[in-house]
């Protein structure tokens, strides 16, 4: 993501900013998450599973600097809790990464 262009986009990896999205764009920066609580605390960003507010998103951050709207949306993504991820344990390789864990057993052809 890059430039003010990508960040007022409304929806990103399956979140849903919604008026959100405007209001991290046109504010001024460096801000911290303290000022968004403030400003945006009760807005908030849904996806599939569900909905969180920014205060629930922010609240563990404390005093977080963001640099720019593209610095404040990637806090958003990094933030949402797992209801966001879609399916726990899914995975579309063939097999699981080294350290993985998967229920998946491999069959023998």
């Amino acid at each position: 993501m890059s430039g003010i262009d990508e960040a007022d986009k409304t929806r990103e990896q399956g979140i849903e900013f919604g008026e959100l999205a405007d209001r991290i764009v046109s504010h001024e920066y460096p801000a911290t998450s303290d000022e968004f609580i403030d400003e945006y605390g009760d807005y908030e960003v849904e996806f599939p599973g569900g909905t969180q507010t920014l205060q629930n998103l922010f609240e563990p951050l404390q005093g977080e600097t963001f640099d720019s709207p593209d610095d404040a949306r990637q806090a958003i993504l990094n933030m949402v809790d797992e209801r966001a991820i879609g399916r726990k344990g899914y995975s579309d390789r063939n097999s699981p990464a080294i350290g993985e864990e998967t229920e998946w057993t491999p069959e023998s052809l």
